[in-house]
């Protein structure tokens, strides 16, 4: 007989992860073929040619100009570096940095200030440079916010920035042995 309190079975559930990295450091170029790759070069190339627009814009000294270009230069060499330490595996090499956190951080206040930068530039001037501007700033305020989803999606999953994770969770159910009567 089964005494009180005690369940007729028990499930154990065992959960294991196994992270796996190469810590080699080594040029790979497939990276920019990813969505996460191709995401870092549209704002690379978004920051520079819209940083380049307000540079060239006669209006390009006063406030919004300026905003909009620091901005763009903060963003450019922030994604830039990220993009090199992918493409070179840098990132795999010390995945015990939450490089996801740090990119989805980024990413999303970066959404935010190109946005604002991209809406000031738009009505300050109505010059072709600003229009431009305004161009590449839009363009790259969706390509951050792609990348801050896809960020937030991997944060949530557990994902690593480089390498894999593979996360595997057995269930068995044990029932104890009968007594006989």
């Amino acid at each position: 007989m089964e005494e009180a309190g005690f369940p007729g079975q028990h499930t154990t559930t065992t959960v294991t992860s196994s992270t796996t990295v190469q810590t080699n450091i080594r040029f790979d170029p497939s990276y920019i073929k990813t969505v996460p790759g191709i995401l870092k070069v549209i704002q690379v190339a978004c920051s520079l040619l819209g940083f380049v627009c307000i540079l060239v814009s006669k209006f390009g000294v006063l406030s919004q100009g300026t905003y909009f270009n620091w901005i763009a230069m903060i963003a450019f060499w922030f994604t830039g570096i990220l993009l090199g330490l992918y493409l070179f595996h840098l990132v795999e090499k010390f995945y015990k940095i939450p490089w996801l956190k740090i990119e989805f951080v980024f990413t999303a206040l970066w959404t935010l200030l190109y946005l604002i930068a991209a809406i000031l530039v738009g009505t300050a001037y109505y010059d072709n440079a600003h229009t431009a501007a305004t161009f590449f700033g839009s363009v790259a305020t969706v390509a951050y916010a792609l990348d801050a989803f896809l960020k937030y999606t991997a944060v949530r999953a557990g994902g690593l920035a480089q390498g894999s994770r593979v996360v595997s969770k057995q269930t068995a159910s044990v029932s104890p042995p009968r007594e006989g009567y």
